[in-house]
């Protein structure tokens, strides 16, 4: 089996994810801040740890401002809605997945008013000259991934955070797809806020993100519960990160999130940005020697992160991605990617595209037997009259 979906989700984990999470289950899995019994207080204390782990990794001034969150999506949310209000403008792009493009198509219904411009076409990213003719005496925000997750195109987040501070606005960053594989440094970056997802490149479990709250920042929260703090009071604690951090925290997930960290500090972001670059490199060169096939990014591999679309002929993705799955058992993502807007703005919507993207632990091995895999589907043409060209391994 062949995994090239870790845009999604990466896999496999390090071995040190597993053995760490299985561990605190075992033996440490108390509730943290809910008692001062051992077991609560060894939960409480690994929390802490992988949050200051964090605010090192992005290089945060202060570790109680790092938030953990249910996902990038929650991140996203909590950024979004807990900042802006009515008469509020923010400025964005036509590249953003639905994680941002959703929240903000709400808010705009509740009076916010939203500027969506499109990357240049000659090097696929939002140019800062228009981000800022397109500022206004409203503007609060700019928020733009920092990798499309569907073509891999990297964003300018360095020039976007200068125009941002020199224009007193807020800056907000999705690093979903380059959180663990791009350097990511709030001072030196000028990032307010940052959304990450804990289980793609920071080789983290599902169910666990990060947002980090700068201290220009003053969001309002999205929900109100236990924190295990304070809790004499009928209001929500006002301190970070208690104030959003209410309920019981995923805590065996932020275990996993910190030996994934631990695991990219000891390889180096680096060694895994280089390898994982190299094997997109590999897969765009093969590609480009493929009949009929049509690649979607940037114009030289560097500007884009280890994700690849690709469109082959008129036969529809969803088809190429069956057949890589039941005949060469290679799992790829298919369709919009849930960035109908990238799509739209590429020229693939509303079919999408076929997108690979390579892991640490994939190798060059791999990437040549999906190439093989690839070609042998270019050449049946259009698979919609050829459906059964390929036997599938169940059949």
């Amino acid at each position: 089996m062949i995994y090239l979906d870790n845009a999604a989700t990466s896999w496999p984990k390090p071995e040190s994810v597993y053995r760490a999470m299985d561990e605190f289950l075992r033996t440490s899995g108390g509730n943290p801040g809910r008692g001062g019994h051992s077991m609560a207080v060894a939960a409480s204390r690994m929390v802490e740890d992988v949050r200051l782990a964090m605010a090192r990794f992005i290089n945060a001034p202060d570790k109680d401002r790092v938030i953990f969150t249910f996902n990038c999506t929650d991140s996203l949310n909590l950024g979004l809605k807990g900042l802006l209000r009515p008469g509020d403008h923010v400025i964005t792009s036509s590249l953003e997945h639905n994680s941002v493009v959703r929240p903000l198509r709400k808010l705009e219904q509740q009076g916010v008013r939203v500027a969506w411009l499109s990357p240049h076409p000659e090097h696929g990213f939002v140019a800062p000259e228009d981000i800022e003719k397109a500022i206004t005496s409203q503007t609060r925000l700019i928020v733009i991934t920092h990798a499309s997750n569907v073509n891999g195109v990297i964003q300018p987040i360095e020039a976007y955070g200068r125009l941002a501070r020199r224009h007193n606005l807020l800056f907000m960053v999705d690093a979903a797809q380059t959180a663990g594989r791009y350097v990511l440094d709030i001072e030196k970056q000028n990032i307010d806020l940052l959304a990450c997802s804990g289980h793609k490149g920071l080789l983290g479990p599902p169910g666990v993100g990060v947002l980090y709250i700068g201290e220009r920042v003053d969001l309002d929260t999205l929900r109100e519960g236990g924190t295990g703090s304070h809790s004499e009071l009928e209001e929500q604690p006002v301190e970070l990160p208690n104030k959003f951090e209410c309920g019981t925290a995923n805590t065996v997930g932020i275990v996993g999130l910190g030996a994934g960290l631990e695991f990219i500090c000891r390889e180096g972001t680096d060694k895994i940005l280089a390898h994982e670059q190299e094997l997109a490199a590999r897969l765009l060169e093969g590609l480009a020697r493929i009949k009929g096939v049509t690649v979607y990014g940037a114009k030289q591999p560097a500007d884009q992160a280890p994700i690849v679309s690709l469109t082959i002929g008129s036969s529809g993705p969803g088809e190429v991605g069956t057949i890589l799955d039941q005949a060469f058992d290679i799992k790829v993502r298919t369709g919009l990617h849930c960035a109908p807007a990238a799509h739209k703005t590429m020229g693939t919507f509303p079919r999408g595209t076929v997108r690979l993207s390579p892991g640490y632990f994939n190798t060059s091995a791999e990437i040549d037997v999906t190439l093989q895999a690839i070609e042998k589907i270019a050449r049946m043409g259009d698979l919609e009259k050829h459906p059964a060209g390929i036997q599938t391994k169940k059949a």
